[in-house]
């Protein structure tokens, strides 16, 4: 089920997006706290921290955007 949105962008892709973006990110910011971790630097182990905190953040975002999609597409076949 694809919704399109402004501009033509699909929703679902759009949270599928963010969600495959926030799996990334958080991959990054995992690899990253091991590092500093690993070396003692606590500079880079706080921004992978960071970076998995955002990359869950916009997983978060994608599933939001799929659920309301999913209303709405819901409410659209009730109504026709």
């Amino acid at each position: 089920m694809l919704a399109v949105g402004a501009g033509g962008r699909g929703t679902v892709m759009s949270g599928l997006g963010d969600k495959i973006k926030g799996k990334a990110q958080e991959a990054v910011g995992a690899a990253k706290e091991g590092v500093g971790k690993a070396t003692g630097d606590a500079d880079t182990q706080a921004s992978g921290m960071a970076d998995k905190a955002k990359g869950q953040g916009n997983q978060a975002k994608g599933g939001v955007k799929e659920a309301a999609s999913d209303i709405k597409e819901t409410v659209k076949d009730k109504t026709n």
